[in-house]
């Protein structure tokens, strides 16, 4: 009785992956559809810190401010996801070293954006004029979906000087 149980058990095994690889064979548009679905929710998350890229660049200055932007690219292959107001424990440093400017942050907190290939995104970092700055030439963050922080840290490279009463803005749409 007990190898009934196991040649039973092999032969519905050998039946049921025949015919899901028959299935997937087949050239019907549902297969497809089907397919390309579950490739695209078995993707990795663009907004996990290993799955894009962040890059620093001088923005327009404000009146008694600098600015940066802090642009984030995914390349092809990931899934798109949501992000909302600015990232959290922004750090800054210069050659491998910590530089001691804390940053604070400003703007809506709230609105979600969509981020991922072919949808990029920004963040400003506003820097206030008076004072002396300390040069930068990297900054790491944690970045924030609606519903709480993403694990992990982000880095941007490029050049930035910073002072105290450095702000971070929210994360919004375009490069």
């Amino acid at each position: 009785m007990r190898s009934h149980t196991k040649y039973a058990i092999a032969v519905a095994t050998a039946a049921l992956t025949g015919a899901a690889c028959t299935g997937v064979a087949q050239a019907s548009p549902t297969a497809h559809r089907t397919a390309s679905a579950t490739t695209r929710a078995a993707a990795p998350s663009a907004c996990r810190p290993a799955n894009h890229l962040a890059r620093i660049t001088q923005d327009q200055a404000s009146s008694g401010h600098s600015h940066y932007r802090v642009t984030l690219t995914a390349p092809r292959g990931y899934e798109p996801c949501t992000l909302a107001g600015s990232p959290t424990d922004v750090r800054f440093s210069r050659d491998g070293g910590q530089v001691a400017v804390a940053a604070g942050r400003y703007g809506d907190q709230k609105a979600p954006v969509t981020f991922g290939p072919g949808h990029p995104v920004h963040f400003d970092i506003q820097v206030p004029g008076q004072g002396r700055g300390a040069a930068a030439d990297e900054v790491a963050f944690t970045l924030r979906a609606p519903d709480g922080e993403i694990p992990g840290t982000s880095v941007g490279e490029g050049t930035l000087t910073v002072t105290p009463g450095t702000l971070v803005g929210p994360v919004q749409s375009g490069a």
